[in-house]
């Protein structure tokens, strides 16, 4: 149904039919909370909500590209490189998206001839959700420019390509792990210790198979006016990682960190030790869940969702957000959650933090339950239930 969607929408905008379709699911973090640019070790996996997309090939040299609710982008072929007056929108991901694919195939050995082309998007991953709507959306049209132009590049590849688009031409620093998720189509465990080659380990998670449905709760706030939070997260690691003559976390060894929490803490204050203490455990766990994934053991994975929601919430501090302290949606869904789950399955933030959906493993016999009291407080249609791809 929704290929037929997407296939009438194209023929509404466009006046003619659409020649391929494409897709790329969102993504939730099941492991690694804010490890990912720090080099770190993360577990993510791919859910069925999906951006789609029709395209046909253009008369003109331009990638127009519509995303339905959020407006149209008319991106000229013969000029892909930045365009700062583009930071933030849609245009800036479809030209940086354009321009690194074309790039990575040029290092390849090809010689693509790109033509203009029309797109039609449509996605169902909600803006501001934690499930990484950008990088579905990047995904979706990175599939319909490799698929319409013939680019033979892997799932990897377009991951890298699109989250330099994001960082270069978007203006937004953010890892890989999005991208990569959306681009895989499943549960991966994943060492970005080497970014530009990182360790992929595929994985079987689940939750219906050992009695769990995944309940993920939009809390009510979206985070279009949070960038300052989540790029205090980065400034601060940063910080931490500088004082040892490092760029990322991963570089400075835990023991050495923690021989110097004095000094660092005069010199870059007590949140940022504590965020950094929150990726050593962070990376560490993701480990220990990899191990309970591999050996089956659910309750052992549960426990360290558990011990994840945690950290970020008391050691990370990624669920109240610094702007109008007062309103602390994802605080009071996590803790309505944690009430009505009473110690069984687990609950955590989703994603980037302090705003947006948080994510639950809910005993079967429970969800009824559990939906009405998080719809009761939260509104009604805020929570979904979702699978892993």
């Amino acid at each position: 149904m929704e290929s037929m969607n997407i296939e009438k929408g194209f023929a509404e905008r466009f006046q003619r039919e659409a020649l391929k379709t494409f897709r790329a699911p969102g993504r939730i973090e099941l492991g690694g909370n804010h490890t990912d640019h720090q080099k770190g070790k993360v577990i993510a996996g791919a859910v069925s909500l999906f951006a789609r997309a029709a395209a046909a090939p253009a008369k003109e040299p331009l990638l127009t590209v519509v995303s339905e609710g959020y407006g149209e982008s008319a991106v000229p072929l013969d000029d892909l490189s930045p365009d700062p007056r583009e930071k933030g929108r849609s245009s800036a991901l479809v030209r940086g998206t354009a321009f690194h694919l074309l790039k990575k195939a040029r290092e390849k050995g090809a010689s693509p001839a790109p033509f203009g082309l029309d797109i039609y998007v449509s996605s169902e991953v909600p803006e501001g959700s934690g499930l990484s709507s950008s990088a579905s959306f990047e995904t979706v049209v990175a599939r319909a420019l490799c698929g319409m132009w013939g680019l033979e590049l892997s799932p990897l590849e377009i991951a890298i390509c699109c989250r330099a688009a994001e960082n270069e031409h978007y203006a937004k620093p953010c890892g890989l792990m999005d991208q990569l998720s959306c681009a895989g189509e499943g549960t991966v465990y994943i060492d970005f210790k080497d970014m530009s080659a990182p360790v992929i380990k595929p994985l079987s998670l689940k939750p219906e198979e050992h009695g769990f449905s995944l309940i993920l709760s939009d809390c009510g706030r979206d985070h279009a006016d949070l960038t300052g939070d989540f790029e205090s997260i980065t400034k601060e690691l940063s910080a931490v990682s500088a004082c040892f003559g490092k760029s990322f976390l991963r570089e400075v060894p835990e023991k050495m960190f923690m021989n110097e929490l004095s000094a660092l803490r005069r010199i870059c204050g007590d949140r940022a030790v504590l965020r950094a203490m929150h990726v050593y455990g962070e990376n560490a766990r993701v480990e220990r869940q990899l191990a309970a994934l591999e050996a089956d053991d659910f309750d052992a994975f549960l426990a360290l969702v558990r011990e994840s929601g945690l950290s970020s919430w008391r050691l990370l501090q990624n669920v109240v957000p610094s702007k109008d302290p007062a309103r602390q949606e994802m605080a009071v869904g996590l803790a309505l959650s944690e009430k009505i789950l009473a110690g069984r399955g687990a609950c955590r933030v989703q994603g980037g933090g302090f705003a947006g959906w948080l994510q639950a493993y809910v005993p079967f016999g429970l969800e009824e339950t559990y939906v009405s009291a998080m719809e009761s407080c939260l509104g009604t249609g805020c929570c979904r239930r979702v699978s892993l791809l």
